[in-house]
């Protein structure tokens, strides 16, 4: 009995250290990614830099344009996708009936619809939104783009947030006699919150991240976007334009720069999600 006990254990930390050391290796590669562009990318990195407007054969070299259209960009795709994949998912979990096969029509779709490449979201809103609607090469057609790319990350992460929620809640809100619009609004949505700020997180890092559907339909005139329905170049495809053409050592450093500026602003979006997830999570509770 002690011997088989001793095998069980001998095998449990086994586990553990495979568990521990895949946990590391994960960490270490994002560490040593962020060090990288950080310890190559800060010193190129000024306020000039930042503010200044982008001409490729000027003097201006700043990136403030793409800063811009990157925030039009996310703030149009999330304000497209998070309704319609926060209702997809309350309507999944919260009215349709288990098993039926309009909900299974639906997860296929959503499940299609996260394994297509980016390309192919980007030839389709060129082909659809640049072309058919005559939108144009705008942030607009950017944006809806990207928020039909994004929404099965929303679906599936707020569906699972919502079905975190103990059956008990709902069963105590219905038995004081509250409406299912009430429980959803009120007692439901509240406590999902953090999963589904979290799901917003990671559909703010996919918008920021992605280079070929963008510069397929909102194009890449480097300035300022006017209204949604200009063109503008975000911060990756401006550092896919950078290494694309590196000629001189400036360019480099430029791409080196703009790589940082996107690193911390990604983790600067996370960091005040994170804390409102946080600060809305203490309220409900």
């Amino acid at each position: 009995m002690n011997k088989l006990k001793k095998q069980r254990q001998i095998k449990d930390q086994i586990a553990a250290g495979f568990i521990w050391l895949s946990a590391a290796i994960t960490v270490g590669f994002l560490f040593w990614i962020i060090w990288y562009i950080l310890s190559n990318g800060l010193q190129h990195v000024s306020w000039s830099f930042i503010t200044d407007d982008y001409t490729r054969t000027g003097e201006e070299h700043g990136i403030f344009p793409m800063i811009v259209a990157t925030l039009y960009m996310v703030l149009a795709s999330i304000a497209v996708a998070a309704p319609l994949g926060i209702m997809t998912a309350i309507y999944l979990t919260e009215y349709a009936k288990i098993g039926s096969k309009f909900v299974k029509v639906i997860r296929f779709c959503t499940e299609s619809l996260a394994g297509i490449p980016s390309i192919i979201f980007g030839l389709f809103g060129m082909t659809f939104f640049v072309g058919i609607l005559g939108l144009g090469f705008s942030i607009l057609s950017g944006a809806l783009t990207l928020s039909i790319l994004i929404l099965p990350v929303i679906i599936r992460t707020t569906e699972e947030a919502l079905m975190a929620v103990p059956q008990t809640f709902r069963e105590g809100s219905y038995g004081l006699g509250a409406s299912k619009i009430y429980t959803i609004w009120r007692l439901i949505l509240p406590s999902a919150m953090p999963g589904i700020l979290t799901s917003v997180i990671l559909s703010i890092g996919r918008v920021i991240g992605e280079s070929a559907p963008v510069f397929l339909t909102a194009g890449m005139v480097a300035r300022i976007p006017d209204s949604l329905f200009d063109s503008g170049r975000t911060l990756t495809v401006h550092l896919y334009k950078l290494t694309t053409e590196l000629f001189t050592i400036e360019e480099w450093n430029q791409a080196y720069g703009t790589a940082t500026v996107l690193i911390v602003l990604v983790l600067v979006i996370n960091m005040l999600t994170k804390l409102l997830a946080q600060k809305i999570n203490k309220a409900s509770h």
